[in-house]
């Protein structure tokens, strides 16, 4: 009787663990888009290989005169090669994008370093 107790404890133990698993890495929190220009893209990792980059959103000045600037931290799935090929274009041209992303409930370790992950580059327009 108290082996068939365990093993049920056990077994529910996992599902619902495989359950939270599932949720958090597949799961978007937000999605939305944010544009600026471009300035670091790297691929990190020793076992785990991700991809993250830096995307300037611009300045605001507090008052006295100084800007300061706006860094927007991000992570491209290694398997999304149309993205890392955009970005890489607008990091060489110079431009200013849009970057469309997910954001999930929370951080996991071997898909990125951060919560936000681009799915989507589009140029802006400079007028």
């Amino acid at each position: 009787m108290f082996k068939k107790i365990l093993l049920w404890l056990l077994f529910i133990t996992i599902a619902v663990s495989t359950l939270i698993f599932t949720f958090v890495i597949y799961v978007n929190f937000s999605e939305g888009k944010r544009a600026g220009e471009l300035i670091k893209m790297s691929k990190k990792g020793v076992m785990f290989k991700t991809y993250e980059g830096q995307l300037n959103t611009g300045g605001f000045s507090e008052g006295n005169g100084d800007i300061t600037s706006s860094i927007w931290h991000f992570s491209v799935k290694s398997s999304n090669d149309e993205v890392l090929q955009d970005i890489d274009n607008a990091i060489d041209g110079g431009y200013r994008v849009k970057l469309y992303y997910e954001e999930k409930y929370m951080n996991v370790f071997f898909l990125g370093d951060t919560k936000y992950f681009v799915t989507k580059v589009e140029r802006v327009k400079e007028e």
